[in-house]
């Protein structure tokens, strides 16, 4: 791993701890894991850093977790590019910098993925990029399904 992706990793983790809305955060080479606090089945974040375009997403082995904000997608009739997307522009993001495409898999770790390529804007260094999506990534989603389940029903 290279010194500036080490130095990437340490500022995304710096500003994600004092967004204080994830649990334990973890780097493992080129990737960084960050656990969702108070989802009702283990779910994580990541941000990877080892491709040409980083990438976020959240993962689950939850298949009831991962239904849950499907279903709940289907029932508003909401589309999830459009809900990262306003995430994204409420923190500041300039929505003519790219449009949000995102992809739902279930992956060979046999994980339920949700994941966006990160979509930098002018002037935007890649942690700062990184932290804006990885933020956005995480209120989008824990207003979705059994992502916080403390919200009532």
């Amino acid at each position: 791993m290279s010194e500036t992706t080490a130095q990437a990793l340490d500022a995304i983790a710096e500003g994600a701890k004092n967004a204080n809305v994830f649990g334990s955060i973890e780097q493992s080479g080129p990737v960084m894991t960050l656990n969702a606090w108070g989802a009702a089945e283990p779910a994580c974040y990541r941000v990877y850093l080892d491709t040409d375009t980083p990438i976020i997403e959240l993962a689950t082995k939850d298949r009831w977790l991962s239904e849950s904000i499907e279903a709940e997608l289907v029932e508003s009739g909401d589309k999830l590019d459009e809900l990262i997307e306003d995430e994204l522009v409420d923190l500041g993001y300039d929505e003519d910098s790219g449009a949000v495409a995102f992809e739902h898999y279930r992956s060979d770790d046999m994980e339920f993925v949700f994941r966006t390529k990160v979509i930098p804007m002018d002037g935007q260094t890649l942690p700062e990029a990184c932290l804006q999506w990885l933020l956005a990534y995480e209120q989008c989603f824990r207003q979705l399904g059994d992502m916080d389940e403390s919200e009532d029903d």
